[in-house]
């Protein structure tokens, strides 16, 4: 089983793991050129309706599908219709497939498409042009694209960064600036910049404000900060929880932070279907120390339907500290509405 994501990869200026560092980074230059000559031989084709693309330049961990969802969010206030392309990470099918939160399960789609699947449209695709082209079809309005930065093959009205802007603990959201798999970057950080119109820099609820050597990196680009909120109180009572995410320490510490009675806390891999001996220690180790078990949305998405009685879900939501703001960019570079 993978395992999860690396912490020592989110460190600046650090010895940990550096033999492993230097045995990684010839791979890391292949990484790097195979994701540049992609991208520049690259054909975007136009679905005919405009895209939004919230993607990143990290491996996973930004909070680009929350970024997403509250866009998707802001289009439907104002009565226009979205539609969500994803790539399904984690499922089985290819597609191009409209998501069915009653017919298709995680194993089928992914838990991110099966989780936005209950705010608007989804459309799951490998082939992300295929994709968009059947959304269009479809009615929709505007494409919200959750993820694919890297992804050459659609015709991006506006591009979006999203950026992690919780760098406590000695943690930078970039690492050392390394690519993968010596580091966190899915490219290097020039390049993904080059190519975003802007910067969404998604801060914890419990951080006044940004990292201004942070934002330093982003000069000459619109930079929209967000916060990452909690749509609920945790559960009461001492809880385990659990989360294969791609920064799952951060739901750690948001519980701890939200006030939540964490007596444990399991990381797990980011998008893997949790096997069921896990869950049944889990559930052992919980009886034992009398605590319920409290694990993320996205993780919910991927349990058993057996094991979703005896799980509860914490949800979070993105909200942009200035939304009339977010709002302008996003109506007037790809929406356009009357």
């Amino acid at each position: 089983m993978r395992l999860a994501t690396p912490r020592w990869w989110y460190r600046r200026g650090r010895r940990e793991m550096a033999t492993t560092r230097t045995l990684l980074t010839p791979v890391s230059w292949i990484w790097a050129l195979a994701t540049a000559r992609r991208i520049a031989r690259g054909r975007p084709a136009d679905p005919g309706v405009p895209v939004i693309c919230v993607g990143n330049v990290t491996m996973g961990g930004a909070g680009k599908t929350p970024v997403a969802r509250a866009i998707v969010a802001l289009f439907r206030s104002r009565g226009l219709r979205p539609h969500i392309l994803s790539r399904g990470h984690g499922g089985r099918l290819t597609g191009p497939v409209r998501v069915d939160r009653a017919v298709h399960t995680a194993a089928d789609v992914g838990d991110e498409a099966l989780m936005m699947a209950a705010d608007a449209p989804v459309w799951i695709a490998r082939d992300r042009a295929a994709g968009a082209r059947a959304a269009a079809a479809d009615g929709a309005e505007v494409i919200v694209m959750d993820d694919g930065h890297q992804n050459p093959s659609v015709a991006k009205t506006l591009s979006l960064v999203v950026v992690d802007g919780e760098t406590r603990d000695e943690e930078w959201p970039f690492g050392d600036g390394a690519v993968f798999p010596a580091g966190p970057m899915r490219e290097p950080l020039t390049a993904g910049l080059a190519r975003a119109d802007a910067v969404v820099l998604l801060l914890p609820a419990d951080l006044v404000a940004p990292n201004e050597e942070l934002l330093a990196l982003f000069v000459g680009k619109l930079v929209l900060i967000a916060r990452l909120e909690p749509a609920a109180p945790p559960p009461p009572g001492p809880q385990i929880a659990f989360a294969g995410i791609g920064k799952p320490w951060k739901m750690e510490r948001a519980l701890k932070a939200g006030g939540c009675d964490l007596v444990d806390f399991a990381p797990l891999p980011d998008h893997r279907l949790i096997p069921e001996d896990t869950l049944r220690f889990l559930a052992d180790r919980a009886a034992t120390l009398g605590a319920g078990l409290v694990t993320s949305e996205k993780d919910w998405a991927r349990l058993p339907p057996s094991w979703r009685e005896r799980v509860k879900a914490w949800p979070v939501r993105a909200r942009f500290e200035n939304e009339a703001a977010a709002w302008e960019m996003i109506a007037k570079t790809a929406a356009n509405p009357d």
